[in-house]
């Protein structure tokens, strides 16, 4: 199976968005202070700004379990592809803890151990690389089930049991966790929510050996589809989101609290919303051939090395925006839940979070370029998969 051109161009596309959130939430003056989705204390550019967003991991982790499954057809063995998955899965969990926290924290004593897509990304590989011997659609079954149903879970107390607490928070919920007295756990990406992503996204891996034509029908009825059944579930207010919507002090805002959906952990209202988007997106990105879809493509082939220098990237941004502000080194704070930001904040407006995200996106344009032509021309060099 060829690589696709469509399923590099809409993770491109998300990657790139995902900078914009990345950027918001290191310089942003209110980042440190709002809830930029608080319909009492936002904008609706704030809104859309961090709304827009969401998008990037329901779409990068069903795009994961696209990618294995294409993947496993490739090898077109199950042993191979098992330890394939198992070694990329431990490896992602290791570089979520280590490089990827660092690049959050710049903190070298690690006081917070942050669970994110990419640890989330890793232990659904992992399980997965025990599903192989089962049928594509019946893993798929499973991830609609976890997507439907895993919400019935939530409003569950967490176990009194140190050891079950833990447990339930890798699987099933965010909450933070003191591990030592120095060090806390934080599980922003529980498990399960997004294993029922990328186990469905897997099983439509099997839409990407249908023929072009019939691959853009599949997309565009699927999207319609599950755009619609979020709108339904949305409106009938019962189920499918902890957050309900409520009528607001206008027309706009009402709307903002209907699309106001709940990311930590992915309710069902906000998988149905984004991963609809994302057939959508899909749809579009099929047999495109142009410098839009191009520019797109050269994120979209290296994700996790776009992902792991632009946070580097963003970060160090920041620390120069504090120093132009007059901010000095005894002014940076480091520790749980803090980067570097000085107690009295700092940061920029709007306006020039748009100017830097620019920036960063077209700085590593030609950084990406380079090193999927060497990653393309060095393919039997296996230590490049992994990065």
């Amino acid at each position: 199976m060829k690589r696709l051109s469509s399923i590099d161009t809409t993770r491109g596309l998300v990657m790139v968005i995902m900078a914009l959130d990345h950027v918001r939430d290191f310089m942003h003056i209110s980042s440190m202070s709002g809830d930029p989705t608080n319909l009492e204390t936002t904008t609706a550019l704030l809104f859309f700004t961090r709304w827009v967003t969401h998008l990037c991991a329901p779409t990068f982790v069903f795009l994961s379990g696209v990618s294995a499954y294409i993947s496993f057809k490739r090898k077109g063995n199950i042993s191979e592809s098992r330890r394939f998955l198992l070694s990329r899965g431990i490896w992602l969990v290791i570089l979520e803890f280590t490089f990827i926290n660092f690049a959050l924290w710049f903190d070298i004593y690690y006081r917070l151990l942050l669970m994110e897509v990419i640890a989330a990304i890793g232990l659904s590989f992992i399980v997965l690389s025990l599903l192989l011997k089962v049928q594509s659609r019946i893993i798929g079954a499973v991830g609609i089930i976890i997507i439907f149903g895993h919400n019935l879970l939530q409003g569950l107390p967490l176990p009194e049991n140190p050891l079950a607490a833990f447990a339930a928070s890798v699987l099933l919920r965010p909450n933070l966790i003191q591990l030592t007295s120095a060090t806390s756990f934080f599980s922003a990406y529980p498990l399960i929510p997004w294993l029922g992503i990328l186990l469905a996204g897997f099983a439509c891996g099997e839409i990407f050996e249908m023929d072009e034509a019939k691959r853009k029908k599949i997309f565009l009825r699927t999207g319609i589809f599950t755009l619609s059944a979020f709108v339904i579930m949305r409106f009938l207010n019962f189920y499918g989101d902890p957050a309900k919507w409520v009528e607001q002090k206008s027309i706009l805002f009402t709307f903002l609290s209907f699309i106001n959906v709940t990311k930590y952990p992915p309710s069902l209202d906000f998988t149905l919303l984004f991963i609809g988007f994302t057939f959508l997106i899909l749809y579009a990105s099929e047999k495109s051939n142009n410098r839009i879809s191009n520019f797109f493509s050269v994120y979209g082939k290296v994700p996790l090395f776009y992902f792991i220098i632009h946070l580097y990237l963003i970060h160090l941004l920041m620390f120069v925006v504090l120093f132009i502000q007059g901010f000095g080194i005894n002014d940076l704070v480091f520790g749980l839940f803090s980067n570097g930001r000085p107690k009295s904040g700092g940061g920029v407006g709007l306006a020039v979070i748009y100017l830097i995200w620019l920036a960063v996106v077209l700085v590593l344009y030609p950084v990406c370029l380079w090193y999927g032509n060497y990653k393309n021309s060095h393919k039997k060099n296996l230590l490049l998969r992994y990065l």
